[in-house]
């Protein structure tokens, strides 16, 4: 299965696969060129901005008139609130496999501090799993799958030294609400072991990327 990420991290996701399918949309329009006249389909995870750009969803909807956009129901108000039309909004249900034909789709349950959803995606033979944006992935399986592109937003022991460098400079702690909204690179390495097989191919993404800071 191919992948293409074009952003991924608190600036922006986008992430296409086999060319024509878009998981996440909180980039520019522009960030969108090379690929938007290829998609099919747009698979949609949470109201957050760096996740749902609704400037580029209203473009894209403006003007791919055909374009189907994929999401679970929290996201059903403001998808229509961006000018997508209805008939073009496939409403899907967590836990429940959804076929296309050509692949089929399942939403994942998450645990952020929004509603949100990760997405197994299947091709012929071939399965991948995206999951970004969760406290944990406990209670989530994906046994042998060939792509898993998960979070790994943040190593335990660095945040605890960074939340305590902030402390002594009087900082608001912003980590405190990484601690309780995604996922460390420690259990992410952890649920991996547990489910990747021997040709399983796994990505990082929305890793943290914090600025140095003088005590």
């Amino acid at each position: 299965m191919n992948y293409n990420i074009i952003a991924t991290g608190s600036d922006g996701n986008a992430v296409v696969i086999n060319g024509y399918m878009l998981i996440d949309c909180g980039v520019s329009f522009k960030a969108l060129a090379a690929v938007k006249k290829q998609l099919k389909i747009v698979l949609l995870t949470h109201i957050h901005s760096d996740h749902f750009n609704k400037a580029t969803i209203r473009r894209l909807a403006a003007e791919r008139p055909t374009l189907r956009f994929a999401c679970c129901d929290w996201l059903l108000p403001v998808l229509i609130d961006c000018g997508v039309q209805k008939k073009n909004i496939d409403l899907l249900k967590v836990g429940k496999i959804y076929n296309y034909g050509a692949f089929k789709l399942s939403p994942v349950k998450l645990y952020h501090d929004v509603d949100n959803c990760g997405w197994r995606i299947f091709v012929g033979s071939e399965k991948a799993i995206y999951i970004t944006d969760t406290s944990t992935a406990q209670g989530i399986t994906a046994k042998d799958y060939d792509l898993y592109l998960i979070e790994a937003n943040y190593s335990e022991p660095e945040i605890q030294e960074r939340i305590k460098a902030k402390e002594v400079l009087g900082q608001y702690v912003y980590e405190y609400r990484v601690l309780r909204t995604h996922l460390s690179k420690e259990e992410c390495d952890q649920w991996l072991m547990d489910n990747i097989g021997e040709n399983s191919e796994y990505v990082y993404i929305h890793q943290h990327k914090e600025e140095n800071i003088n005590v």
